[in-house]
C-alpha cells in the first residue's frame, strides 16, 4: 500500500513540465497565478485520495482550493 501522497518530487514534475505552458507573465492587477506545479499537487491528491474540495490541504506546495478547481 502506497503512502500519504506528498506531492510531486522533482523529478516527477519534470516528466510533466513540457504539457504546460510557460508561466504567464506579472499582471498589474488581481491575484498572482498560482504555480502550474502547485495546482497540479492539488488535483493528485484530490484524485489519489478522494477528500472533497474543502478538504484540500493548505501550505507551500498547495494550490488554493479556488485556484485548482478553477
Amino acid at each position: 500500500m502506497a503512502g500519504p501522497f506528498e506531492g510531486l518530487s522533482n523529478l516527477e514534475w519534470y516528466l510533466f513540465e513540457d504539457i504546460f505552458p510557460k508561466p504567464p507573465e506579472k499582471r498589474k492587477r488581481g491575484m498572482p497565478h498560482s504555480s502550474f506545479r502547485y495546482v497540479l499537487n492539488t488535483l493528485l491528491y484530490i484524485l489519489i485520495t478522494g477528500c472533497r474540495w474543502c478538504d484540500v490541504p493548505k501550505g507551500e506546495i498547495w494550490a488554493s482550493k479556488c485556484s485548482a478547481h478553477r
